[in-house]
């Protein structure tokens, strides 16, 4: 079976950006506590309001004492290829912030938690592992389970591990691990305020 063809970029950007997809098909490799600080480390430098660093992750090892637990929580079906991935996180953001000596509440604490999504996702791909982020979770008992306080939110779940190489997929797995497309840039971009709303 041919490979697809490559992803490619209208523009000139860094390749780490196409690089970046999400795949299901794992190798079972442990990701070392070491390369997950390294990943993490990564997101600690993205930006925030007021510098409020907002974002919190929460992570289970495979094979630790929190990795069934952490498992647990997402829907079967996510459950399913995840048992086969190194790390589970739960990316959780604060909703309050410290502006002075005051808290108050974060117009953007959910955005930027999303900024060290992907500085945490990119810096993945730069150490040779992938991120695939869901919200297929149990929203209901994940935080209760994960001991939230209050004014937190979960953003979403993150799995890491290696991908299995093209070669060792079946033919199960190889169609929905062809990474996918994006829509133009046209679709999302704008020159100016949103066109008057047709009457």
């Amino acid at each position: 079976m041919s490979l697809p063809p490559p992803r490619r970029a209208d523009h000139d950007i860094d390749p780490v950006f196409v690089k970046r997809h999400s795949p299901r098909a794992f190798t079972g490799e442990a990701v070392p506590e070491a390369e997950l600080m390294r990943m993490i480390e990564a997101a600690r430098w993205s930006p925030s309001a007021y510098n409020s660093q907002p974002w919190r992750f929460l992570y289970a090892l495979r094979g630790d004492a929190h990795w069934e637990t952490f498992l647990g929580l997402l829907v079967p079906g996510n459950q399913k290829w995840v048992s086969g991935t190194g790390a589970i996180l739960f990316l959780v953001s604060n909703g309050l912030m410290k502006v002075g000596d005051e808290l108050k509440p974060s117009y953007s604490h959910s955005f930027d938690a999303g900024t060290a999504s992907l500085a945490f996702q990119l810096q993945a791909i730069h150490q040779g592992w992938h991120a695939h982020g869901m919200v297929g979770f149990d929203h209901v008992r994940a935080p209760e389970v994960l001991r939230l306080p209050e004014n937190h939110r979960i953003e979403a779940a993150f799995a890491v591990g290696r991908k299995t190489p093209e070669a060792e997929l079946t033919e199960e797995q190889r169609p929905r691990e062809t990474p996918n497309g994006r829509r133009p840039i046209t679709d999302f971009t704008i020159a100016g305020p949103f066109p008057p709303a047709a009457d």
